[in-house]
């Protein structure tokens, strides 16, 4: 049966585990993007979620006909995932758009790259069309990420009744990092995004500047943008490429939130409570700041423990009376210059213990293993949030911290996050390239009077609630569905 709502992304709401007697057995995806919309599509039960089988047994299970209702797997040649998702997403849209590059070696566009290229636009047209087979008739569908930014204008050609949001969970880059693209990449980038009707970011700083790309591209011009009235500002943009084409798209920011009663449950299960009680003891009656991220180029680990060794050095009154709880859960280690990152957080752990820890004070504790569990039991524990990226779409863990503090937590935000627009008043803000900064900041959260913190936490924890996932999914679909016919 055709669907009314629908949502493509590249990993979806389950991946399957082949057992040794052949068996599949379904069980839940696993990363950010996929626990905000699987807890607000569950007030869409007609919903149909498209994603790609992202495992042999994923694969196995689309080839057999298993399915679970909800959900369609699309099974990709593995050789185009590869090229698409390692080869331009990873590769090339997450290092502009967090402008990653390193200038001197890298980027290089060659004909290699153009076949990568190739693949990712084979990668969306499969996603295109099988929005275009399931969608009924003006149905809304939204499209998720920088993976799929060219399945809008795809889509729209394959099925102009429909009605599409693209929204995009990175940052957008900057000018100088997207005027590294070669001229028809780029351009194709953008109208791949502008065949939707609504696009979408978590912040209006990445929303200007999609809106700037837009403005400066030869291929593009904006006429008309403007404010309209209401809770949520939106600009209306009037983009025209050649007569008769005619495109407008809303761009919007939608700054995602968590939920608060739901995180609060969590975080007070019976298991939660042991792993604090396991931290507690690692910390020795000690303060507390903690960091939980994935060891993710942009999420700046390297430069958090530079500046933790700062603090030891410039302020020594800590020493003995604050442990660093870093939790570093490898990512993207596919990839050579990953696996290098994380072997340097755990290098430099060990050099700063080397230097500074006693027989009964060891100043870094690291964590490599993922265990959500023990992660929130650190957010309770935390004294200290350090939260420092070059780079982030939105990073959740700056808002769910305050949410699950047990005693107030002060926190220490980059401006690079996406978080920093709504936070940033009751945070301690740094730059994220300056370890001198970070360390002064690190040393005025670790001495600011309890009063002071616990009304910051509790002013966060407001902030951080506003927009939880299912009103972040509502207000998308809402705009999508109002969006209406817009093409001549």
């Amino acid at each position: 049966m055709a669907s009314q709502v629908l949502v493509a992304a590249n990993r979806g709401p389950l991946t399957y585990a082949l057992a040794p007697d052949g068996t599949l057995d379904a069980r839940r995806g696993g990363g950010g993007l996929v626990s905000g919309l699987s807890a607000a599509l569950a007030e869409q039960p007609e919903a149909l979620w498209i994603c790609a089988a992202l495992s042999d047994a994923d694969r196995e299970a689309v080839r057999r006909g298993v399915s679970e209702p909800g959900v369609r797997m699309l099974d990709i040649d593995p050789a185009v995932y590869h090229d698409a998702y390692n080869g331009i997403a990873n590769s090339v849209l997450w290092f502009t758009h967090h402008g990653l590059f390193d200038i001197p070696r890298e980027p290089v566009f060659d004909t290699a790259f153009r076949h990568r290229w190739d693949s990712y636009v084979a990668y969306n047209r499969a996603f295109a069309e099988a929005l275009a087979e399931e969608a009924a008739e003006g149905a809304a569908v939204l499209v998720q990420d920088y993976h799929l930014a060219l399945v809008p204008n795809q889509l729209r050609t394959l099925r102009p009744d429909l009605r599409i949001g693209h929204f995009s969970h990175t940052p957008w880059a900057s000018a100088d990092q997207l005027d590294m693209l070669p001229d028809e990449i780029r351009a194709e980038l953008l109208w791949g995004m502008l065949g939707a009707d609504v696009v979408g970011f978590h912040t209006w700083g990445w929303a200007n500047r999609f809106l700037a790309a837009c403005h400066l591209d030869d291929a593009t011009g904006i006429a008309d943008p403007h404010f309209s009235a209401g809770p949520q500002e939106r600009y209306v943009t009037q983009v025209r490429r050649s007569a008769p084409r005619h495109k407008r798209a809303d761009v919007v920011a939608y700054p995602l939130g968590v939920d608060g009663e739901d995180l609060r449950a969590l975080a007070g299960r019976p298991e939660v409570d042991e792993r604090l009680a396991a931290l507690r003891a690692e910390a020795g009656g000690c303060r507390t700041i903690v960091r939980v991220d994935r060891t993710e180029l942009s999420k700046n680990v390297v430069r958090g423990l530079l500046a933790f060794r700062e603090l030891l050095e410039v302020y020594p009154q800590w020493r003995g009376q604050v442990v660093h709880f870093v939790f570093a859960y490898p990512s993207r280690q596919d990839l050579q210059v990953y696996r290098d990152y994380t072997a340097r957080v755990g290098e430099l752990a060990e050099e700063i213990n080397a230097e500074f820890a006693t027989e009964d004070w060891h100043p870094v504790h690291l964590y490599v293993k993922d265990d959500f569990a023990r992660s929130l039991a650190a957010y309770r524990l935390a004294d200290v949030a350090l939260i420092n990226p070059v780079a982030d779409g939105m990073n959740l863990v700056a808002k769910e911290i305050p949410v699950v503090s047990d005693a107030g937590c002060a926190l220490v935000l980059s401006r690079g996050a996406g978080a920093y627009e709504e936070l940033r008043a009751d945070a301690l803000t740094v730059n994220p390239y300056d370890i001198s900064e970070t360390a002064d900041a690190l040393h005025d959260a670790l001495s600011m009077p309890e009063e002071e913190r616990t009304a910051r936490t509790r002013r966060l924890a407001e902030k951080a609630t506003s927009l939880p996932p299912a009103a972040w999914f509502r207000s998308q679909l809402a705009d999508v569905r109002e969006s209406g016919p817009r093409r001549g």
